[in-house]
């Protein structure tokens, strides 16, 4: 049997049983298993022995269940790393991508941001790449990434910053062991990962830059979700209480006490949690407040800043 054919057969296979992006799909998961760029698979003379066949047909029953493709293969590509991902770890998303590519720009004009607040605040949208700015004078930057999970946007953000120091915190057991697999399999030195509850691991120290994606779907909305995601991912990774703000409310909240003055705060957010984020924002104190909007269009990154005033140290509980 050619390759081609069983990329038909099981193109047909994920069109029938409502599978999205079908060919794609189809097309990864076999390129996969034979270990040879998907291009190949179109040339329509590539022979799959019996061992082949077979581990594609397992592969395409469990999608056809619902597992995630990234589960099954084990992995996923985000920002030029290859991040594995399984049961008990949120797959990385393509719009988290956007995340660390603002992060980037963000972190690099981060003097003449802090020094245009007052032009920035209250506008919907901003492109940081904007010939305004000139980059950063200095690339050796501390920055702290919550609810890290895989660790895609801590890895991301240390390779891209090889001077800089970044610390991943995740209260996920599981999710602690992929981001230290991730660490080692794309050879990034200057990420560490830490376990525990938000600040609790890097109480009394004080980072530049802040980022996170945390969990922010509404609780009852969970069972509403596509089945690769709720019946599949971790429901910690997802659940953001009961109006999907809980974690925004605390990462915000003591923010000012771990970011250094003039300090970034960078978010992803859902897509209708703006408004009321930027409230929680300007409430614990932080300054030039933006938001910036993915490609269709949605307000998906918050960006806040700490006063210039160094923030006297308090408990935290």
């Amino acid at each position: 049997m050619t390759a081609l054919n069983k990329l038909k057969e099981v193109v047909r296979l994920f069109e029938q049983n409502g599978i999205e992006d079908a060919p794609k799909e189809a097309e990864i998961l076999i390129a996969e298993v034979l270990d040879i760029d998907s291009s190949r698979l179109y040339s329509g003379d590539l022979e799959i022995q019996g061992s082949a066949i077979q581990q594609i047909d397992t592969f395409a029953a469990r999608r056809v269940q619902g597992e995630p493709l990234q589960y099954i293969i084990g992995h996923v590509e985000f920002y030029g790393l290859k991040i594995h991902v399984g049961p008990g770890v949120l797959i990385p998303r393509p719009e988290t991508e956007l995340l660390v590519e603002e992060t980037i720009k963000a972190m690099k004009n981060r003097e003449e941001l802090c020094v245009m607040g007052d032009e920035l605040k209250d506008k919907d949208s901003l492109s940081l790449n904007s010939s305004l700015f000139t980059h950063h004078p200095s690339l050796s930057f501390h920055i702290l990434d919550l609810c890290t999970g895989s660790g895609c946007i801590a890895l991301a953000l240390a390779k891209h910053f090889p001077e800089a120091s970044v610390i991943g915190v995740d209260r996920s057991e599981a999710a602690m062991v992929y981001a230290t697999q991730n660490a080692i399999e794309n050879k990034v030195q200057n990420a560490h990962f830490r376990l525990g509850d938000l600040y609790g691991p890097v109480k009394g120290m004080t980072f530049d830059c802040i980022v996170s994606n945390p969990p922010y779907v509404r609780r009852d909305e969970i069972p509403t979700l596509q089945r690769e995601v709720k019946d599949y991912e971790p429901v910690e990774a997802l659940d953001g209480g009961a109006d999907g703000l809980d974690f925004y409310r605390r990462i915000l909240k003591e923010a000012p006490v771990y970011l250094e003055g003039g300090g970034l705060i960078i978010l992803e957010i859902g897509y209708d949690q703006a408004d009321d984020i930027k409230e929680i924002a300007a409430g614990a104190g932080l300054g030039d407040i933006v938001f910036l909007k993915d490609y269709a269009g949605i307000r998906r990154i918050m960006v806040g800043r700490s006063d210039n005033i160094r923030v006297a140290r308090l408990p935290v509980s």
